[in-house]
Parts: structure tokens; C-alpha cells; sequence
């Protein structure tokens, strides 16, 4: 067949597409170099239109034609899988990789240059983007090394390309457990600074998972992961406000990294998150509000927003801001912190006239405030009194339990035992004193015996006589 009989079938407004495949199959095995150039960019050019089962018909014949000798032939091939892979919902992609082409690929791309390497790379992008399952071929055929050679020494426009293609195969444990030892953990956070938001938020995901061991943690933060992932936090869209603040999160979860987190701005964000539509969302600022409010400076600002959003908030903002004052109460420095910020009588009030959800949140603070003196006092002045003696009468046992357990703290102060005389006798308060009494019979029955213990251990052991 001859040049122009290739083209004239291929130009066709509607092809017979059984017969273009054969007649394409013929040229690419027999025809000459021209032919078959012409041949394969002329598929490329009608992949859009092909129906999807002549194009798996294709996938075998081309994958054989990267191991062809000549580069011309291997660059167009390339980037008709790359037009094709990107088509078909990522099930084409899903053929592709079946079909052997992707460690061709590799195989290739080492000792490409020029425009045939961005091509290849291109093409490799496509694969791992439209087909998840290709990530493990690309991953198990040495592809991560090859890719981290080629951001080691690339500083073109490539390295977009191949910062998505890391953030793709960076979401595999198994290519997360060799990064480190490649040195791929700075590429990382550089892939999770630029190029497509969806390959950002990839990035940010491995970074979040790697950090949950302590060494990959602090290798990541001096390598700059904070200020980019407060970034994403920042500017992403609520998916990846998600995945970025749970990220940041995990690296939070040192002592050491506290502080770094809350002065590169995570706190209003988290605040942001906590107030938002996403119950995800607002278990993610939960968690990080109890870790970063570990450091005193980071609790007042906490307790601020806090605030802000027990007046301002809607409903279900309010309960997730008492569930923070909730947790936030029982540390020590926060105790004088919240009584400041103006948290109780907003509280008190909420607990007044909120509904269900916000009164059960809100009792559980209130009860958790209630154990340090100066806080009775406060609560007391805001009116809780009343309020908590009425609620021992409500259908919500979890209300009715966190009321009674205020009231006995009250009724534990002498300065404010009279007061609350009237429920002492409410079943639901001396059911919950019974229980509180029980609870303190044994935790002092705990302690004497593991002091027992002690000493008993360190009378018959040898070695320490």
C-alpha cells in the first residue's frame, strides 16, 4: 500500500474502523519508515474518534514498537500512548500498563534527551495519572530511582511532569519505605509546592504518612514541609484544606515542631477548618487544637478563636468548639487561660438556651471547668447554678451525668455547697456522687497496690540487694 492510500483511509469522516486497524497492523510490521511514521500519527490524530476497542487492538502493537531501533518510530509511538492513555476513564491506561510498555519506557528514558525525553516523560505521566495500578509497575520496574536521577539533574520544564509522577508513586508504601534512603524526601516536598494542585495534595498525603515516624518527621521539617503545607492549608480547596491540615497535624505531634506549626499560621486555618461544613474537617482542627495548645502561647490564641466561634458560629460549629474547650480544660495552663478569654459565661449561656448537641458539648466543659475553684466562681457568677440543677431532669443521660458531676464539684466547696442543697437529693445526682465515689474508692485501691507492689519487687529481686 502505497503513501497516499494510508492517508486517504485514515481521512475518511467515518472510517470502517476494522479495516483501518488491519491496514494500520500491516503497515507498522511491513511497511517502510515513512509508512509507518505516518501510520502511528495518523492514530494519534484520529485516537479521540476511534472507537475504545480499536484502540486496546492497538496497544500490543504499539508497545511492541518502542523496542524498535529507530528513535523517530520510538518518540511518535510514545506519544500515542500518551494521547491514548489519557482517554477511557484510565482504562486504556490500565491496558497499557498490561501490556509491557511501561518498562520499555524506562528502559528508555535513561539515555533520551531533548524532545524524546519529554515526550517519554509525558507519556509516563499519563500512565500513572489515568491508571492507579500502574503506579505499582512503574514503582517495581525501577522506576522511582529513574525518576529521582532525572529531577536530580533536570531544571526544565520537565520537572513538573516529574514532580507529579513522584507525588503518584509516593502514595505506594512500598516506594514511601525507600524514599528516605534515595534521598527523595526533599524532591517531595518540593513536588508538594508545585505543579498541579492535584499532584500538590498527593505530595502533601505522602508527607503526612511518612511523618508519622519520628526520624522521617524532622527530616521533613527541615527540609522546609511546614511553611508548604500551611501553604496548601491555606490556598487549596477544601479536599486538600483536608489533607493538608491532617498532614500538619502529624508532624505537629512532637513537642519539638509545636510551636513551628502554630507561627507559620496554622492556627486560624485550623479555626477555618473547625468552622467549615466538613465533619472531617472538624475532627482534623480538633485533634490539632489539642496538640498545639500543649504550648501556652499557642492555647491563648486557641482559646481566641475558640471564643469567636461559640458567639458566631452555627450549630454545629459551636458543639465542635465546646468539644476543644472540653478536651482544652483539663490542661493545667489552660485552666486560667479560658476563665480569661470569656469562655464561661458564653458557655453558660449556650448551655441555657442551645440546642441538644451543643448542650451536651457544652455540659461536658462546663463539668471538666468546674473542678478548679476559681472557675466555680466564675461559673456560679455567670448563672450555671440554676441552669445545671434543672438539666440533672433531662432525657439526655450524657447531659443529665456531666450537670450532676458540676453540681458535686460544687457541692464539694464549701463556699457554694448551700447553693445546690436543693439537688442532692435528684436521683441523677446521687447516682452519679455514687458513682464518682466508687471510681475514687478504686483509683486509691489502684495506687496502694502498685506501691505494694514496688516494694514487694524491690525486696526479692538480687539484683538489687
Amino acid at each position: 500500500m502505497g503513501h497516499a492510500e494510508v492517508g486517504k483511509m485514515l481521512k475518511k469522516i467515518d472510517p470502517d474502523w476494522e479495516q483501518a486497524f488491519n491496514q494500520f497492523e500491516s503497515v507498522v510490521s511491513s511497511g517502510t519508515e515513512a509508512l509507518r511514521l505516518e501510520a502511528i500519527t495518523k492514530l494519534t490524530h484520529f485516537s479521540k474518534r476511534a472507537p475504545q476497542n480499536v484502540l486496546v487492538s492497538t496497544i500490543p502493537i504499539l508497545a511492541r514498537l518502542l523496542e524498535d531501533n529507530t528513535r523517530s518510530i520510538q518518540e511518535a509511538t510514545a506519544y500515542c500512548l500518551y494521547k491514548i492513555a489519557c482517554l477511557g476513564e484510565g482504562e486504556l491506561a490500565s491496558r497499557i500498563g498490561q501490556s509491557g510498555a511501561i518498562s520499555s519506557l524506562l528502559r528508555l528514558l535513561p539515555h533520551s534527551d531533548d524532545s524524546f525525553r519529554r515526550v517519554l516523560i509525558k507519556c509516563l505521566w499519563s500512565f500513572v495519572s489515568f491508571g492507579d495500578d500502574n503506579r505499582v509497575i512503574v514503582a517495581r520496574n525501577g522506576g522511582l530511582e529513574v525518576i529521582i536521577r532525572l529531577l536530580s539533574s533536570s531544571a526544565d520544564d520537565n520537572r513538573r511532569y516529574l514532580f507529579e509522577i513522584l507525588s503518584a508513586l509516593a502514595l505506594l508504601r512500598e516506594v514511601r519505605r525507600i524514599l528516605p534512603s534515595l534521598r527523595g524526601l526533599r524532591l517531595l516536598v518540593e513536588a508538594a509546592g508545585s505543579g498541579s494542585m492535584v499532584s500538590r495534595e498527593r505530595a502533601c498525603q505522602a508527607i503526612g504518612l511518612l511523618g508519622v515516624t519520628r526520624r522521617a518527621r524532622h527530616v521533613l521539617v527541615q527540609l522546609g514541609a511546614i511553611p508548604v503545607l500551611v501553604e496548601l492549608f491555606r490556598d487549596g480547596d477544601m479536599r486538600t484544606k483536608l489533607v493538608a491540615g491532617n498532614s500538619l497535624g502529624v508532624i505537629s505531634a512532637h513537642l519539638d515542631y509545636i510551636r513551628p506549626v502554630a507561627e507559620a499560621g496554622a492556627i486560624p486555618l485550623y479555626a477555618e477548618l473547625l468552622q467549615g461544613p466538613e465533619p472531617s474537617g472538624k475532627e482534623i482542627a480538633e485533634d490539632a487544637f489539642c496538640i498545639l495548645a500543649v504550648a501556652e502561647d499557642n492555647a491563648v490564641m486557641i482559646a481566641q478563636h475558640l471564643v469567636r466561634i461559640l458567639r458566631e458560629g452555627d450549630d454545629e460549629a459551636k458543639a465542635a468548639a465546646a468539644n476543644v474547650l472540653w478536651d482544652l480544660s483539663g490542661y493545667r495552663h489552660s485552666v486560667c487561660i479560658l476563665r480569661v478569654s470569656g469562655a464561661i459565661p458564653i458557655l453558660v449561656n449556650l448551655l441555657r438556651d442551645g440546642n441538644e448537641a451543643v448542650k451536651e458539648k457544652v455540659s461536658g466543659a462546663i463539668a471538666q471547668l468546674s473542678y478548679e475553684d476559681q472557675n466555680r466562681v466564675a461559673l456560679a457568677d455567670a448563672g450555671a447554678i440554676p441552669v445545671l440543677i434543672e438539666l440533672l431532669h433531662d432525657e439526655s443521660e450524657e447531659l443529665s451525668d456531666n450537670a450532676a458531676e458540676a453540681l458535686i464539684n460544687f457541692s464539694e466547696d464549701p463556699s457554694q455547697h448551700d447553693i445546690i442543697s436543693e439537688a442532692m437529693e435528684i436521683p441523677s445526682f446521687r447516682n452519679m456522687l455514687n458513682r464518682l465515689i466508687q471510681i475514687r474508692v478504686s483509683d486509691e485501691h489502684m495506687a496502694r497496690s502498685m506501691r505494694r507492689i514496688s516494694i514487694q519487687q524491690l525486696s526479692w529481686n538480687p539484683d538489687l540487694v
